[in-house]
């Protein structure tokens, strides 16, 4: 089993960054791949950017150029840098983990980024 607890998150202005992180507990070695996901009023949660173990990362193209996802697998801490917020990127952002065996998936409880204009 795996716990996920996220922070960070908060009210920025559009231009502003922020570093989320997600601080994990458990059998670590049981996961490969750790992410970020957001969910925003009424759309589907979208996948930000992943990072699986001892590999690169990847982003969604909005997250491309201005989002960057790191980890610390000695802080077992995945962080998720975000610079030249905009309004469109408010949502609820919560980290998530995959394990090596199918069908193991964890998530924490999100936090809530707010962009105004």
């Amino acid at each position: 089993q795996v716990q996920l607890v996220e922070s960070g998150g908060g009210l920025v202005q559009a231009g502003g960054s922020l570093r989320l992180s997600c601080v994990a507990s458990g059998n670590m070695f049981s996961i490969s791949v750790v992410g970020w996901y957001r969910q925003a009023p009424g759309k589907q949660r979208e996948l930000v950017a992943r990072i699986p173990r001892g590999s690169r990362a990847d982003y969604a193209d909005f997250a491309e150029g201005r989002f960057t996802i790191s980890r610390d697998d000695t802080k077992n801490t995945v962080y998720l840098q975000m610079h030249s917020l905009q309004p469109e990127d408010s949502a609820v952002y919560f980290c998530n983990a995959k394990g090596w065996v199918a069908g193991q998936e964890y998530w924490g409880q999100g936090t809530q980024v707010s962009v105004s204009s």
